[in-house]
């Protein structure tokens, strides 16, 4: 299930997104709700049920409420889910230690973006293709840039560099999620699912080998093996490949930006 972001009216997603609730100055009872109550209600329901559980009416039930009463502070369902993508990317660091140089500061990051995106795994079904334009997300790009910047890279390769550490992190965190997602949707269990279609591989295919040498090859030398045996493979799988993924990117930035130093 994909999410499109930006659905909900530009000026009121907006305004949420960027301005504090105005403070009430008229005379009379306080405000039964905030905003950031009924935002903090539908991450949690998301986070519990995934993004296709979420519905005004879910969340005013979390909170005990109609509906109806979310409407006087959200006008509805698409401004909800771009506040909600904005303040779990608030959860990120906004500064990173640069004394040590730019390459563990942006391995931070990343670790940090990783963790967020599998605390809060409905945000990998939001789209990327429209940004909420929230001041998190903006603030999750500018501690990135600022960290790379020192590099002395041009604005525009400063920028694409940006773009691929962004898209590798979602992308490696798509992984992990997925595939917890898996058993809980499937019934199936992951050892499972391997067993019964590996033992039907080589009942079917006998002449495997020969036809895949090289991923043969590389079975015979255990490259597929899973270290820890207490974590599901396919996560373990992905956890590495995203840290040996990082190192190769790191690898190229520094290749990138040497001769400049």
């Amino acid at each position: 299930m994909v999410v499109f972001a930006g659905q909900g009216d530009p000026r009121r997603s907006m305004s949420l997104l960027w301005r504090a609730e105005p403070e009430r100055t008229r005379p009379g009872p306080k405000p039964a709700l905030s905003v950031a109550e009924i935002v903090d209600a539908a991450i949690a329901v998301a986070d519990t049920a995934g993004i296709a559980a979420l519905s005004m009416r879910a969340v005013g039930e979390r909170l005990g409420r109609t509906a109806m009463a979310l409407y006087t502070y959200v006008p509805g369902k698409g401004e909800l889910i771009d506040l909600m993508s904005d303040r779990v990317l608030a959860e990120l660091p906004a500064d990173y230690d640069l004394s040590a140089g730019w390459r563990p500061a942006v391995t931070a990051w990343a670790n940090d973006l990783w963790v967020c995106y599998l605390r809060h795994p409905w945000l990998l079904q939001v789209s990327q293709a429209r940004p909420v334009l929230g001041p998190g997300e903006h603030t999750m790009l500018e501690s990135l840039l600022r960290v790379l910047r020192p590099t002395g890279v041009p604005a525009r390769t400063l920028w694409r560099l940006a773009g691929t550490l962004s898209c590798f992190v979602r992308g490696s965190a798509q992984a992990v999620a997925e595939t917890r997602q898996a058993t809980a949707t499937t019934g199936v269990g992951e050892d499972e699912w391997w067993y019964t279609r590996s033992a039907l591989l080589e009942e079917l295919a006998p002449d495997f080998d020969e036809r895949f040498p090289t991923l043969s090859w590389m079975a015979g030398q255990e490259a597929f093996r899973n270290e820890d045996e207490s974590v599901p493979y396919l996560e373990q799988e992905a956890r590495e490949t995203f840290e040996a993924g990082l190192g190769f990117l790191l690898d190229g930035i520094e290749a990138t930006i040497a001769p400049r130093s």
